[in-house]
């Protein structure tokens, strides 16, 4: 059988998202951006029948950490415990399909010591002597997530270590007129330090040649990024810090001092694709998958804030270990989501979170909203006006109608449950559909606002087809009809990775039955000849839990 689609790369799939930090829960704002787009590219990857392990967890090693449970008074423990669990269940609820989500235990951390401890027994870190901010009060070296200044490069508000808004990175002394996040009024001096570093200019060949060959599966913004930090010197990364929260690093060289927590993120990602492949059936040891004999197809989705370390200095430390690991083959970065125009902040309570946004519209409306508006190339924003306009012009309106007319249909034809033709024409205009909807769920072209809004396209003209059939009976245009409820059931299979409830409630309807493969009808050439009609499910207007009734 021909393949239609222009994707044919059959390797496992290894979906990572990014490591949340838990210092709070999570709002729209984390999950419109890669928690989403991995979902969905995931969910896509499984309808193909390709392996695939989608995997995330927390990070908790970070000094924001630390930072968040100063200013609330409790410890950083109990910080992670609450936070994480608020986490996953917001995960959960928008229905986030990881595979595994891994626990920040003592596996974790062997793997983390284990992937360091290689790459110093091979001389890969240097120690160097550097300056830090220092708060004389408590006898404590602040950094990364403990200090906020002015980043060199682009001058805008900046934590220590790397610029959100630039994404470059201020490392040692560099951030301008520094102060504690914890108490902005305690006075901040400078100490030396000795800490272990990775010379990241010694990559800069390799790491030149390895984003030229995969620039397709950059963003602009990222390309753009890297260009910039590779037209200049590349900056030493600190490797360890001298702080009391972290794990602690195995290096006689630097007694007491901890890993930098950005740096932990590639052996957590081994740690986690094994958790969560032991979660479906496969008995792995870390980093066992990540080898290249397993010739793993890599798919990391990341906030742009986070793409200094995952396009350079993890990638180095990859090159650093050889020939042993597979590289990250495509970086997909989104910008901020704000909430009506305005940055979402929980310090001033400027947050939504995917519960409460559940409370009043359904899963499905809120997953399609979000890909349609999700900030993939640019800052865009969640509107609640935006929102319901959507669900009434585009999505839940349009959707009854379509479904509607065919539930009467069923309805009129009484027990006649007699297959109808479908035509040329129409599996012509369904292999055109599997192309587009492919060309959005696919890498390099993967666009979450561009399938989002295929759907609701799709679901427009197909309600206008069945407007004109709408008087006539089964009988009486058997081919008109088997034409359109065969697109319909090709709809709702491409549509699957996003609306996942009315994906449900139709196949438990039987609506993907005589569709291939189970109707995600992504492996082959489509050569359907006739279909049995169904009254498909409709959306529900408002909450709920994910059981949808049938169209009547």
């Amino acid at each position: 059988m021909t393949r239609l689609l222009p994707s044919d790369d059959d390797r496992p799939v290894l979906v990572l998202g990014p490591n949340p930090t838990p210092n709070g829960g999570m709002h729209l704002g984390h999950i419109a951006g890669p928690y989403l787009a991995g979902d969905v590219y995931a969910r896509y990857q499984r309808a193909r029948g390709r392996n695939v392990i989608f995997t995330s967890e927390t990070d908790d090693s970070q000094t924001y950490v630390v930072a968040s449970a100063g200013r609330e008074g409790i410890t950083p423990e109990e910080l992670c415990e609450r936070s994480t669990a608020k986490i996953q269940a917001a995960l959960s609820a928008i229905g986030i399909s990881i595979d595994g989500f891994g626990p920040f235990d003592q596996t974790y951390r062997a793997t983390v010591l284990q992937y360091f401890s290689a790459l110093h027994a091979a001389g890969v870190f240097r120690l160097k002597t550097v300056r830090l901010p220092y708060l004389e009060r408590t006898g404590e070296f602040m950094v990364e997530g403990l200090i906020e200044g002015d980043c060199p490069v682009c001058l805008t508000t900046s934590r220590g270590g790397l610029c959100e808004t630039c994404c470059h990175p201020n490392n040692f002394d560099q951030l301008l007129d520094p102060h504690s996040t914890i108490d902005p009024t305690d006075k901040l001096t400078y100490r030396e330090a000795t800490i272990m570093v990775l010379p990241l200019e010694e990559y800069r060949d390799r790491l030149t040649e390895y984003h030229e060959k995969l620039a397709a599966h950059r963003r602009p913004h990222v390309r753009q990024m890297i260009a910039e930090l590779l037209a200049r010197p590349l900056q030493d990364v600190p490797i360890t810090f001298p702080l009391n929260w972290g794990i602690e690093a195995p290096f006689p060289e630097t007694p007491g001092q901890v890993l930098n927590a950005w740096l932990e993120l590639i052996p957590a990602g081994m740690f986690t694709t094994s958790y969560a492949a032991m979660k479906l059936g496969r008995d792995t040891v870390p980093g066992e998958l990540w080898r290249t004999a397993e010739n793993l197809r890599i798919v990391h989705f990341l906030g742009f804030d986070n793409a200094y370390y995952f396009c350079l200095p993890h990638i180095a430390m990859l090159m650093a270990h050889g020939d042993k690991y597979v590289w990250p083959e495509s970086i997909i970065n989104n910008e901020f989501y704000e909430l009506e125009s305005t940055k979402f902040s929980t310090s001033k309570g400027h947050v939504l979170t995917p519960e409460e946004l559940l409370k009043e519209v359904p899963r499905d409306v809120a997953r399609l909203y979000l890909a349609l508006t999700a900030p993939e190339y640019q800052r865009s924003t969640f509107s609640r006006t935006g929102l319901d306009k959507m669900a009434e012009e585009r999505l839940v309106g349009p959707w009854n109608q379509l479904a509607g007319t065919l539930a009467k249909a069923v309805a009129n034809a009484g027990d006649d449950s007699t297959p109808l033709p479908v035509s040329p024409a129409a599996r012509g205009r369904v292999a055109t559909m599997l192309e587009r909807f492919d060309l959005g769920y696919e890498m390099p072209t993967f666009n979450l606002n561009r399938s989002a809004d295929t759907v609701l396209v799709h679901i427009d003209r197909l309600r206008r087809r069945a407007a004109v059939l709408d008087e006539v009976g089964l009988d009486q245009e058997p081919e008109a009809w088997g034409d359109l409820f065969c697109e319909v059931k090709a709809l709702l299979a491409l549509a699957s990775p996003i609306l996942i409830d009315l994906a449900a409630a139709a196949r438990e309807a039987g609506g993907f039955d005589d569709l291939p493969d189970a109707g995600t009808l992504v492996t082959g050439a489509f050569d359907v000849t006739e279909v049995t009609p169904f009254a498909p499910p409709l959306l529900p207007a408002g909450p709920t839990s994910g059981d949808l009734a049938g169209g009547e």
